[in-house]
């Protein structure tokens, strides 16, 4: 057992911290982010009984990347959210390095959370189990302890199990590093959530087709939309292209066909999730009609992350908005889900030359932008979107050495739907077809200029705040 509880530690955390998080001006108005302390990813994203329920990790004492437990949202709307007891802490033996992260399935009416149980040793190496906890009558988790060992063949790096139901069985992908250091997806099979058959290795560095595809897979999620199957993945290691992959550590996807009778998955190549600066680690779910949600993490592992302005109050990271993902022809598409639409003002709009619309406030703003000509989107002198004939190129400036730091989109883009918080900018390329998300940290309150000869027509709603409670 940990030498100390951390429940009052937390407690007290949050007391001290949390108002001090509500006062920064970056803190977000209507994205989920932490009471006080690190955010990172979400976990245990799911509909159950009638409410949504989304887990993430969480390091309530400080900013850093330690003592990770699971969070724990819930909302009947995808709008309004409510805190609910924290559901793990790393407690035990076999989870004393964190909680990491995991999902959450229905057993035959039980909430039941998948996660990985991390160990780190004192001689600088470190095990994994998959362990399994379910919701008691208090809305709090019972550890029932590690269902997986380390699988033989892999370094300790083997993390975040996603789980399904497809037919009779409950079906598992996971992040691996074989031991010659490559990053694996695995995939698992069970009737029951305990035993285990490990099916082998179903995508990867030197698998499929891709050649060299970094060290590790994390926060693999596999779902099947419009007749073609997904793997989303964040591939580490990953070679950097001059326009693409830019981030430490980039979020992906492969789309194919799996065999479930042969555990074989034909996948083409890689296509990168998102394009902007902060996007990590997403999880999807069906929704109660039968949308496929997801949620990232509006972050990115090592980077400039701790350079972050809201650290010295306390608090670092958010969620990205909710999004319902569509296929076409084997592609992904992202949308903000329609329930954010009740967060909407009074709708606005201007049609005209680019640089004589008014300025707008961006503190909490949806915007959409139809143009054909080259458009700047300046967004408190801080972000920079240069909207051009045949891409996006977005710019901010570094926080380590101020130098000029650029993320691109490739294509024609006609149509733009752009979601601002107090910190954080979402841009939606042709209703979807891609995404670039970035934190931002613009002296209050934020404007947004645009400049340009090219007409332009625009919509535009102010967003009310929306607290979780």
């Amino acid at each position: 057992m940990a030498s100390q509880p951390l429940l009052p530690a937390i407690l007290q955390a949050v007391m001290k911290g949390q108002p001090k998080a509500l006062n920064d001006s970056h803190y977000p108005g209507w994205h989920l982010a932490p009471a006080t302390g690190l955010l990172n990813d979400p976990n245990g994203f799911i509909h159950f009984a009638g409410r949504y329920h989304l887990f993430y990790q969480w390091n309530a004492l400080g900013c850093q990347h330690q003592h990770k437990c699971w969070g724990h949202w819930s909302s009947a709307d995808l709008v309004h959210w409510q805190h609910e007891p924290v559901a793990l802490m790393p407690d035990e033996e076999y989870d004393r390095s964190g909680c990491y992260s995991g999902s959450a399935v229905d057993n035959n009416g039980v909430l039941t959370l998948c996660y990985t149980g991390n160990v780190k040793f004192d001689d600088g190496t470190r095990t994994a189990w998959q362990c399994l906890a379910v919701q008691n009558s208090a809305g709090g988790f019972d550890k029932l302890g590690p269902a997986i060992p380390l699988p033989h063949g892999y370094t300790g790096h083997v993390r975040d199990p996603k789980v399904w139901r497809q037919g009779d069985y409950w079906y598992m992908v996971l992040g691996a590093q074989d031991l010659q250091l490559q990053g694996k997806v695995l995939l698992l099979r069970s009737e029951n959530l305990w035993n285990w058959q490990n099916l082998g290795e179903i995508a990867g560095s030197g698998l499929g087709g891709l050649g060299d595809a970094g060290y590790m897979w994390e926060c693999p999620d596999m779902f099947t939309l419009n007749g073609s199957t997904f793997l989303i993945c964040c591939p580490q290691g990953l070679a950097r292209e001059e326009k693409r992959y830019l981030n430490t550590y980039p979020s992906a996807y492969l789309s194919g066909q799996l065999d479930y009778a042969s555990a074989h998955y034909q996948h083409g190549d890689f296509h990168e999730l998102d394009a902007g600066f902060e996007f990590y680690a997403p999880q999807t779910t069906l929704s109660a009609d039968g949308r496929r949600l997801l949620v990232g993490w509006m972050g990115v592992p090592d980077g400039e992350e701790m350079r972050q302005p809201t650290v010295a109050n306390g608090w670092i990271h958010q969620m990205t908005c909710l999004r319902e993902l569509t296929s076409r022809n084997g592609k992904l598409y992202q949308q903000p889900v329609k329930e954010l639409q009740a967060l909407r003002g009074e709708q606005q709009g201007y049609r005209g030359v680019a640089h004589k619309m008014p300025m707008l406030s961006a503190q909490r703003l949806e915007l959409v932008l139809e143009s054909a000509g080259e458009v700047t989107l300046n967004f408190a002198d801080t972000l920079i979107l240069e909207w051009h004939r045949d891409e996006l190129r977005l710019a901010r400036r570094s926080l380590e050495n101020g130098a000029w730091l650029y993320r691109y989109w490739n294509g024609c883009a006609h149509k733009l739907q752009i979601l601002c918080d107090h910190s954080s900018i979402e841009i939606f390329i042709n209703d979807g077809e891609g995404v670039m998300s970035s934190r931002y940290f613009p002296a209050h309150p934020a404007q947004l200029t645009l400049t340009g000869d090219a007409e332009v027509r625009a919509s535009y709603w102010s967003l009310r705040a929306c607290m979780v409670e």
